[in-house]
């Protein structure tokens, strides 16, 4: 396929899909019987056959395709060249990843994806890591062709996805078909509204706390979360830390390591404080349980210097129905947090607000929803390292 720039479609081309188009909501997320349908109709395509299971409720995980290239830096392709012209010239060797392969921590790696676009100029693209991703400290973001933004697909794009990796903490092993980054499709803008976002929680109940106890949110540019460093009932571990020179890490590998190998637990923090150093990784929880309405999907915005120089939660996507479930049946669920310091310590506080949720609704309620019934991980999650790690060691 042949990558171009700009919209470049006739809607003569897609007329069943410039038809749903026109029935539905006029803007918003598209749900997972629409991402299905785009697969189905050949406008998401792959040499290998697109799996039920990389369809979530409210996007798509991508799938790394048999290459990838170390490359000196980061970069951004520009308006007049393509990611795997640009990987090319500045790469120092390729990997071949149809056999399981080591990305090395603090290096940067190009992989063109095994899935590519081909949808019309209404609909475009915005990415973000998986969860599990993340939470292992693992630094992606989704590149196109002629692009000057990150984790961005243009209306009208046509052509090859690729993905930047940089693994931050850990070495990890990863091979083709490992799912890293996932990909939401959205049809025009919308414009957040905190009076909206108030009307939905007196509706539907977005936040709760301990026990059940609904609260009173703190709506503001979005649903702020804050910072839990007092624990819980269940367990005294408020936040675990990052090793340095862990063993390296299978990201295909699910319930397998000793999570002491690689996290330093903490707890027992007599005045409910955390000094963040730059230098590592920190899990922490929100102190709220938050939802997301079926109808409804959200976003963590990952950094926002007026809180405090830090960055917040990588993988930033909540899917429909998390903390949710598919009857108003789950009481909500804590975010969990990646954080870590920019350049200078910073001094953390327990009840500190640090992150704030931005609600999009979707075209229309998803077929399926976060949770255990499609194999979802951290539904009613407390604070929990990813999926990668056994939950006995550290959790009780």
């Amino acid at each position: 396929m042949t990558a171009t720039a700009g919209p470049l479609y006739d809607e003569l081309l897609f007329p069943e899909l410039a038809a749903e188009i026109a029935a539905s909501r006029p803007t918003g997320i598209y749900p997972s019987q629409k991402i299905e349908e785009f697969i189905a109709a050949g406008y998401i395509r792959a040499d290998t056959p697109i799996e039920p299971q990389q369809i979530q409720p409210a996007s798509i995980d991508l799938r790394l395709g048999s290459v990838a290239y170390r490359v000196r830096a980061s970069f951004l392709p520009g308006r007049t060249s393509t990611v795997e012209k640009k990987a090319e010239e500045y790469s120092s060797h390729q990997l071949d990843l149809t056999r399981p392969t080591v990305m090395e921590r603090g290096c940067v790696y190009i992989v063109p994806l095994q899935e590519e676009w081909n949808l019309p100029p209404q609909v475009a693209g915005k990415a973000n890591p998986k969860s599990s991703i993340g939470r292992v400290d693992v630094f992606t973001r989704l590149i196109t062709d002629y692009s000057n933004e990150f984790e961005r697909v243009a209306p009208g794009y046509k052509g090859k996805l690729y993905v930047e990796i940089v693994p931050r903490t850990f070495s990890i092993l990863v091979r083709q078909g490992t799912r890293m980054n996932q990909l939401r499709f959205i049809r025009g803008t919308q414009t957040p509204s905190d009076a909206k976002l108030v009307e939905l929680h007196e509706e539907k109940a977005l936040v709760y706390v301990e026990n059940d106890l609904l609260v009173t949110p703190n709506i503001s540019s979005g649903l702020w979360v804050s910072v839990d460093l007092e624990g819980t009932e269940a367990s005294e571990i408020v936040a675990y830390k990052a090793k340095h020179n862990a063993p390296l890490l299978d990201l295909d590998k699910v319930s397998f390591y000793d999570p002491s190998e690689f996290w330093e637990p903490i707890s027992h923090l007599r005045r409910r404080q955390l000094i963040l150093n730059p230098e590592d990784l920190y899990i922490l929880a929100s102190k709220e349980r938050v939802r997301v309405p079926p109808e409804f999907a959200a976003e963590m915005v990952g950094y926002d210097p007026a809180v405090g120089e830090f960055r917040l939660h990588y993988a930033g996507f909540f899917d429909p129905g998390f903390g949710y479930g598919s009857s108003d049946d789950v009481k909500g669920a804590r975010a969990v947090l990646e954080v870590r310091s920019h350049e200078v310590p910073f001094l953390l506080e327990d009840g500190q607000p640090v992150g704030r949720l931005v609600f999009e609704q979707l075209m229309a309620p998803p077929s399926k929803i976060y949770g255990p019934a499609i194999g979802s991980t951290y539904q009613e999650q407390d604070l929990s390292l990813s999926k990668h790690f056994k939950r006995y060691a550290l959790d009780g």
